[in-house]
Formats: C-alpha cells, structure tokens, sequence
C-alpha cells in the first residue's frame, strides 16, 4: 500500500494488529518478509537484507501514553528529540520552545508531565516527535485516552497540524468516528489482516 501527503487511518479493534504494523514501519519490530519504502528509500527489505534502525528512519512516533519521561520537565523532553537524532542539521531550523509555543504548552515548558492535563501532554510529546522534522509522523491512539471535549477540539487541532506539515501521517484507532473526520484513507484491520481499505470522501 501507498500513501502521499495524506491521513492513512488503521480503524480496527483492539489485538488486530494496528499498533504492531507502527512499529514494524518505526523499525521497533522486524517484518517476516517484504519491503518498507519512504521517499524512495528503502527502510527495510528481506529481498536485500536491508533494515535501518529506528533513529536513521526520520519517522516520528506519537505513543498511546505519550512516553514522556516522567523525571524531565517538558522542555528537557522535548530537546531529548534532538539528542537523540544523529544528525541534528536538518532540525536546526525549528525552535523547540517557539515549537512548544505553537502548540499552545510553551508557559508549561518547565513543568514535568505529571502536572499536565491529558491534552497538555499529547501536545508535548507532539512536539517531541515533530522538532526532527520527520518525512513521516506515526499516531498510535492519540485521541483515546481524553474527555470528549479535549477529543473534540484535538480533532481539528491534528487536522490542522496535517495541513501545515504536508507529510503523510499514519494514525491508529478503533473509534469511527476518529477515523471519519481525520482520515484520507481508511484501513479497516482484522485478525491482522486488511479486510477493506477507500478513500474518505467525507474527510476529503
């Protein structure tokens, strides 16, 4: 499957397979056999032996649970980010604190993440994830865990990050309705395996 600069949503319950294809494209697990391609480049291949690890994928990765680490506050967590790319010349444009400021936690940036809200820390860890400016963003359940309201106004607060950052973004759920407003293209997973995949002609 392809997908260009657009929301490829894995709609399906829970035990499917939806988190385990994210991290096969993150390079955390190891595929039995095929191909993984980003911009041409071959992340993994069993034909040509090829794997790259996670830090040369240039892929970011929201957890469900964010993964903040709970001993650094969230600037601390945010430059780990950077730290932890080998490469830092291609994040050298982007500001982790002016970051932080647009997605609206940059007053709580000396903060740890037990004293953020649910939506404060999604937007922390969204940061994270974004200051190495990756050719691919991965969202595993990142609506899940918040009340409706924050669900609602983080909806289109995604929404809206896409349309800035014009990469593709692969997002995980098992909620419908998720999955209409944000997705491009909708994969419906079973038993580890693609029941039907379509275009969303209420997203688009």
């Amino acid at each position: 499957m392809q997908v260009d600069d657009q929301i490829l949503v894995l709609l399906g319950p829970s035990g499917c397979g939806k988190t385990t294809t994210l991290s096969l494209l993150a390079g955390l697990f190891r595929p039995d056999e095929g191909f993984i391609k980003l911009n041409n480049q071959t992340l993994y291949s069993s034909v040509d032996k090829t794997n790259k690890p996670p830090q040369s994928r240039d892929i970011g990765y929201l957890f469900q649970n964010y993964a903040l680490f709970p001993h650094m506050t969230v600037r601390q967590n945010v430059f780990y980010g950077l730290k932890s790319k080998k490469s830092r010349q291609a994040s050298a444009a982007l500001d982790p604190v002016e970051l932080l400021d647009s997605f609206g936690v940059g007053h709580l940036i000396d903060r740890y993440p037990s004293q953020l809200s649910g939506g404060e820390k999604q937007r922390a860890a969204l940061a994270r994830a974004l200051i190495v400016q990756p050719k691919l963003l991965l969202l595993d359940e990142p609506l899940s865990a918040l009340d409706k309201n924050t669900k609602t106004v983080l909806r289109q607060e995604l929404k809206k990050l896409h349309q800035q950052w014009q990469i593709p973004f692969i997002l995980v759920t098992h909620d419908e309705d998720d999955a209409s407003f944000l997705g491009d293209i909708i994969v419906t997973i079973e038993n580890g395996h693609i029941k039907e995949h379509y275009l969303n002609a209420i997203s688009a």
